[in-house]
């Protein structure tokens, strides 16, 4: 009995020295990536570690939200933010709230000392149980957990719901892009295309009109000119177009003429 609890205490030191490696990693990464997508990988590198801790702590429930929840779906989600909108790094340069900076160091301050005493009141608290006694309290972890956020917890759980909110909103607010001008219609993108000087539509295809399909050869316009729109730049800089058939172009004109008469 004694080997087999010394083995299970080996192996829950192996899972935490891992995950705590891995996790400080990625955390280290998140804070150091210059690229905002590297820092969601880095950041869902880190949710990854602490749903294995959750689990092997006998909190599966936990464990299995932190990956669908946060690591499937919201880490997602804003890395799909990020590939459509797009960031650049000087947005980070343009403070648009003023204050923000001081608000965040203040916070931060005051998430290290939160977390300084919460850990320092759980390894000195000895009336401690583990969570299987926690779990079996209310006959599982899914119960334990309802139980204690809508009775013990109920305020702290709204309270982060509505910042959840918040978030969500504050996010679509720095997605949004404001529009100086008027979106331009389909018929009014059509006209600006056709009243260019470019090119207005699909570049002729090679050897229309003509007797071969050849890339190097000009394509032949309805009305029997040539063009060499249809020939590649590298093969007109290196001076490889093949000169056009006027026998042949003549003949096609003849049989065009005839079908058409």
């Amino acid at each position: 009995m004694n080997a087999a609890v010394q083995a299970g205490n080996v192996g829950e030191t192996l899972v935490f020295w891992i995950c705590a490696f891995f996790s400080v990693l990625g955390a280290l990464g998140l804070i150091v990536s210059r690229k905002a997508v590297h820092s969601a990988l880095w950041m869902a590198l880190v949710m990854i570690n602490l749903a294995i801790l959750f689990v092997a702590n006998s909190a599966p429930f936990l464990g299995m939200a932190q990956i669908v929840v946060y690591t499937g779906a919201v880490m997602m989600l804003f890395l799909f933010v990020l590939m459509m909108v797009g960031v650049d790094s000087s947005d980070s340069l343009i403070e648009t709230i003023k204050g923000q900076r001081v608000a965040g160091i203040l916070l931060g301050i005051g998430m290290g000392l939160l977390l300084v005493f919460g850990l320092g009141s759980a390894l000195t608290n000895s009336t401690s149980v583990g969570l299987d006694a926690a779990n079996g309290v209310d006959k599982g972890n899914v119960q334990g957990i309802a139980h204690l956020i809508f009775t013990d917890y109920l305020i702290p759980f709204e309270v982060t719901s509505a910042l959840l909110i918040t978030a969500a909103l504050g996010a679509m607010v720095l997605a949004h892009r404001e529009r100086w001008i008027p979106r331009l219609t389909q018929m009014q993108l059509s006209r600006a295309r056709f009243a260019g000087s470019g090119h207005p539509g699909n570049l002729p295809n090679p050897g229309i009109y003509a007797r071969h399909n050849a890339v190097d050869t000009p394509a032949l316009l309805p009305d029997g000119s040539t063009t060499d729109l249809s020939i590649p730049g590298p093969l007109v800089a290196r001076g490889g177009i093949r000169p056009v058939d006027h026998a042949e172009v003549d003949e096609v004109a003849a049989i065009t003429d005839g079908g058409q008469s």
